[in-house]
């Protein structure tokens, strides 16, 4: 399945541009402990309380088991997931972060074990995996374009795949039209809201998801950070 549409594939220009980039420093203090503004503050809280949700979706102990953190960022879910015995291989599209992930890793990983890399989250060349974790690294995209790389993933995914969306709410779609998730010069790639229906509908009719189902879903709304968790596995 091609996944160079125009619209992918301008999307994720924008977004390796603005997070090896744009903001750099503003993801690094709010993925930090350093003390930041209030409207950050929810948004570094909310962040946290999502990663909890999402590895709380995955076996507590995974030892023996290939992950894949899609989007990793600076590493933190990588991190919790190795210490639980998981090899797990991290990749970003921004460098930036992936050499800050690597800077912040600690000595005790425990039974397992961290791959950082830069690159596309759904070359083949990476492999299979037994889960996928994909916090916050689809919302950007449209729903259609979201469908699709999630039904490639699937395609190298023995166990089960844990994602999050932007859900469509009033307030939500507000907020995101008049650009005010990070109201300052730095403003990320705009979030598409999409319908849980819609999601679940557009997810169900990729022929590589036919032998997976939705086996739930966990908001997390933190102020400004709203995002939601849906687990899929296979029977």
């Amino acid at each position: 399945m091609d996944m160079r549409t125009p619209t992918y594939a301008a999307r994720r220009g924008e977004i390796e541009t603005y997070f090896d980039r744009t903001a750099v420093q503003a993801w690094a203090r709010l993925t930090s402990d350093a003390p930041v503004g209030r409207i950050r503050a929810t948004v570094r809280a909310g962040r946290e309380r999502m990663r909890d949700t999402l590895l709380g979706m995955l076996p507590a102990d995974l030892s023996g088991m290939r992950i894949l953190d899609a989007g990793c960022g600076t590493g933190a879910l990588a991190v919790t997931a190795a210490r639980r015995g998981a090899s797990v291989l991290a990749i970003d599209l921004s460098p930036t972060l992936v050499q800050l992930a690597r800077e912040r890793l600690p000595a005790d990983l425990g039974p397992g074990s961290i791959e950082f890399r830069s690159g596309d989250m759904l070359d083949p060349a990476l492999g299979h995996f037994d889960h996928v974790v994909a916090m916050d690294s689809l919302i950007h995209y449209e729903a259609q374009d979201a469908a699709r790389a999630l039904a490639r993933l699937a395609e190298r995914t023995h166990a089960s795949m844990v994602f999050t969306f932007a859900p469509r709410t009033p307030a939500l779609a507000v907020m995101h039209a008049v650009g005010r998730l990070f109201p300052r010069a730095d403003c990320a790639p705009a979030i598409v809201p999409v319908a849980e229906l819609n999601l679940h509908a557009l997810l169900a009719a990729q022929e590589a998801m036919q032998s997976w189902r939705c086996k739930g879903s966990v908001r997390v709304a933190s102020g400004f950070y709203t995002s939601q968790a849906m687990r899929w596995s296979k029977p």
